[in-house]
């Protein structure tokens, strides 16, 4: 049996079968490499292009439905969303255009800004037209600003003198009293609640002379404090952080109570890091506030060594149109980067005092 089985086995091998297998297996690496760089280097980059494609029309609105390639603009669901389109873009151009016409103003000589929007402002005869791009741009009005202007870097360091304290305050003084009204219950919590929201409501033409005596009564007038303290002690910021605050569960912080944390740790350790979103928030809208007011650093500021920027603007004189331009281009790059920093947690500060328990 054995016998006849080798010899059936034997007689089908080949000659030398050894060549055979070594010759197959170099085929097949060398096929198995061709494929590989076949897929590397073509295959590879085209399935990217292809799934890059696929998610694009997919989440995008020419994804919806049945129009999902490049001829869709005839599809009735996008034909549609045109007449929406047009008047947000008219209005984005429309918010775009005073930031287009200060940053083509400071490239803009002295002579070409007295041409095209002189007569508007100096009471020139003719007709004021402002161009898209400046004939001839020219960073005249930068340099004569940050380089013959010293008292402007006097005036943004006091700019900085204010806001940052003004800010810090906000959040240092504003963070536990959020924190009390929304978690705490006590007598006379919502009598607490509603003067905050009528404090908030009121515009600083209101608060102004009481702000006044009791500002001049500390002794305090032509100081920076005089500025700082009536933002530290803002009631808008309480109103954002408290929003915030009542989105944090109950249950989390019964639990805290259950392991023997008191009120002060419950705050720091919980209440602090789940309201960072509500605090940012009001942090970032504070920031703006203080960095652009003008009418409490009129009233309360008398020497100009303690001026902010806001207040340097308005002493330009018309003569000055490019120094103007150049200066409220600078004063606007701290508040967009600030903002631009903080809109993410603007957002979800937004969302989080939306969320109810």
């Amino acid at each position: 049996m054995g016998d006849k089985t080798a010899g059936k086995f034997s007689g089908a091998l080949p000659p030398n079968p050894r060549k055979l297998l070594k010759k197959f297996h170099q085929n097949f690496n060398l096929k198995s490499r061709i494929r590989a760089i076949l897929a590397t280097r073509v295959f590879s980059p085209l399935v990217h292009v292809k799934v890059f494609c696929r998610t694009f029309f997919q989440k995008s609105s020419w994804g919806s439905g049945q129009c999902r390639s490049l001829r869709s603009l005839h599809c009735p669901e996008n034909l549609k969303k045109i007449p929406l389109y047009i008047p947000l873009i008219a209005l984005a151009l429309l918010v775009w255009w005073p930031l287009w016409f200060m940053v083509m103003g400071s490239l803009m000589s002295l002579e070409e800004l007295n041409a095209t929007i002189g007569p508007a402002i100096m009471g020139a005869d003719g007709f004021s037209v402002w161009p898209l791009l400046p004939s001839w741009p020219t960073l005249q009005p930068l340099a004569e600003l940050l380089l013959d202007t010293p008292h402007f870097f006097t005036m943004f360091w006091n700019t900085f003198v204010l806001v940052v304290p003004s800010v810090l305050g906000q959040v240092a003084v504003g963070a536990p009293a959020a924190w009390a009204l929304s978690r705490f219950r006590f007598r006379g919590r919502k009598i607490v609640a509603t003067v905050y929201i009528c404090l908030m409501l009121m515009p600083f033409q209101v608060t102004m002379v009481p702000n006044f005596l009791v500002i001049d009564g500390l002794g305090l007038m032509n100081t920076v404090w005089a500025v700082i303290l009536p933002f530290a002690f803002s009631a808008f910021p309480v109103f954002i952080m408290m929003r915030g605050f009542d989105a944090v569960p109950r249950p989390l912080l019964e639990a805290a109570s259950i392991d023997g944390a008191g009120a002060f740790r419950t705050f720091f350790y919980i209440g602090l890091p789940l309201g960072v979103p509500s605090i940012m928030a009001a942090a970032v809208l504070g920031f703006l506030e203080v960095w652009g007011a003008i009418e409490q650093p009129m009233t309360f500021l008398n020497d100009p060594s303690v001026w902010p920027l806001s207040l340097f603007l308005p002493q330009i004189a018309a003569e000055e149109l490019g120094l103007a331009m150049a200066a409220s281009l600078l004063m606007l790059m701290p508040a967009a980067l600030f903002f631009f920093f903080g809109q993410k947690y603007l957002e979800l500060g937004i969302q989080a005092a939306g969320i109810k328990e």
